[in-house]
């Protein structure tokens, strides 16, 4: 059996963890801005705030691959993971920047559900991430992910069906369908991040 070098370098761990950490402050923002009665414009800017942080990271990632001679997995998979954490935030950044321009006053209640499992998904991804530097006791993360995206997806055909159900006017309609599109893109980008997961873990065993 071949036997693969990892270099004792926790820089990359780190990075992860990080950008992981940045989804839990992003998820924490995206609640408050879909709560009645905050400052949007203020948690916008937090939001923008704390989606440059990501970036940084995800930067700062990229940065450290292009540098580094033995990375403590291939180099795809690195770039892949990183790319997919930043999506999470992207979309978690447009749904609330979507909500301050289009100046949505109300919000389908059921869209506190897509929030809680979005919520959820940083939690354990952030838990999870520091674990890739052992490879051990990830299973259940990528297992309770895809449960999660499922409880989502039905969450997301419900609240379609709410909003065209004729009780909204058709351009709140087309705002809110936007909103919620970015909810249901950040929580398949959570899965993608934990497939990402699961596939180096069956590589690196």
């Amino acid at each position: 059996m071949a036997l693969r070098f990892r270099p004792a370098d926790t820089t990359f761990y780190d990075l992860f963890t990080q950008a992981a950490n940045h989804l839990v402050d992003g998820a924490a923002l995206l609640a408050e801005m879909l709560g009645e009665g905050n400052d949007r414009e203020g948690i916008a800017q937090r939001m923008r705030d704390a989606e440059h942080a990501a970036d940084e990271t995800t930067h700062a990632i990229i940065r450290r691959v292009n540098s580094t001679f033995v990375t403590p997995f291939d180099r795809e998979d690195i770039y892949s993971l990183a790319s997919s954490l930043d999506d999470v935030m992207d979309f978690m950044e447009e749904a609330v920047d979507l909500t301050l321009l289009y100046e949505v006053v109300k919000l389908p209640s059921e869209l506190a559900n897509q929030v809680e499992v979005i919520q959820r998904c940083a939690e354990l991804t952030a838990e999870s991430m520091p674990r890739l530097r052992t490879m051990a006791d990830l299973e259940e993360y990528w297992i309770e992910i895809n449960r999660l995206e499922n409880l989502g997806d039905k969450s997301y055909r419900r609240i379609l069906a709410k909003l065209f159900s004729g009780k909204y006017e058709a351009l709140e309609v087309m705002k809110l369908k936007d909103v919620v599109d970015s909810l249901e893109a950040a929580i398949d980008a959570f899965e993608t991040v934990a497939n990402i997961v699961e596939q180096l873990v069956v590589k690196e065993s």
